[in-house]
């Protein structure tokens, strides 16, 4: 019976020097007949694959990605709502910014008028004014003579300065004249404590004619968690001027009494239950600037 061929890559592994390992025997029975495994043909080894038989690129009808290269095809679909939001972001912040910027020179040049305003001499307030013309003398400073009302004083509030509770009075100066020469002078905050006329001392009902200066103003307005007036309990919780004229005989107009804010005099009228006016100065708020860094 014929030796069995053994591939000459076996061979060649086999004949590599190795240490003998125990008492297996190296002779070469155990394959067979040596020189018929010397005349095996040999097994070429390559790292190269090997091609196989038949690849794509043989078939008559095959078409290569290079000739003939994908498409983008619109489906019709539409974009969704989140690339839409993207989209709109930027062009809603610009707008808002661009306004922000109108709204400040609008701002800063309403400042400026305050101030030259505020800077001029007092004004002599006439017997009857003008309520379409009050808002082109807003922070115009005026003087004039009557005698308070304290009899239709109203108390608006309350409203909080240095942490304490209390109210704004509101009274009516009566000038010389007719009825409806009277106008609403604000003249300054009290405390809750003071509310009461007669806790009062000394000046904090001044009788007789009386010089007020102030400003010409037109005051806050309520917003959407300010509680409505209720004018028949005394209860003022934001200055309508229309409503309040109404209800005294008064113009509609309105002027907040001014004084200078030094340390001892406010103290000197705390105790004493005088209000205490504000600084005439201008106190409109400006953040325009930081809304446009914003957007």
């Amino acid at each position: 019976m014929a030796a069995e061929r053994v591939p000459a890559c076996v061979l060649r592994l086999l004949r590599t020097k190795q240490r003998p390992i125990g008492k297996i025997s190296t002779q070469w029975p155990l394959f067979g007949n040596p020189s018929t495994i010397r005349s095996a043909p040999r097994c070429p080894i390559s790292n190269t694959p090997r091609r196989p038989k038949k690849q794509a690129a043989d078939d008559p009808g095959f078409t290569s990605i290079l000739d003939n290269p994908p498409e983008l095809v619109r489906t019709g679909r539409r974009h969704g709502p989140g690339l839409i939001i993207l989209a709109i972001i930027p062009v809603t912040a610009f707008l808002l910014g661009t306004w922000q910027v109108k709204r400040l020179q609008w701002k800063t040049d309403l400042i400026a008028k305050c101030e030259d305003r505020l800077v001029r001499a007092p004004l002599p307030l006439p017997a009857r004014v003008d309520p379409d013309a009050i808002a082109d003398f807003d922070y115009r400073r005026v003087q004039t003579t009557g005698r308070f009302r304290h009899d239709q004083e109203m108390l608006v509030g309350p409203r909080m300065r240095d942490g304490e509770q209390g109210y704004i009075v509101v009274t009516p100066l009566e000038r010389d004249g007719d009825e409806g020469a009277k106008v609403l002078v604000n003249r300054g905050w009290i405390s809750k404590q003071n509310a009461d006329q007669r806790r009062r001392r000394d000046g904090g009902l001044p009788a007789g004619e009386v010089r007020v200066e102030g400003m010409m103003r037109q005051p806050w307005k309520k917003n959407m968690f300010t509680p409505d007036n209720r004018p028949d309990k005394g209860e003022f919780y934001f200055p309508d001027v229309g409503q309040m004229a109404a209800l005294t005989g008064s113009q509609p107009v309105w002027i907040e009494q001014t004084m200078n804010p030094d340390f001892h005099t406010i103290l000197d009228y705390e105790s004493r239950g005088i209000p205490i006016g504000r600084p005439a100065e201008v106190n409109l708020r400006n953040n325009h600037a930081q809304y446009i860094f914003t957007w």
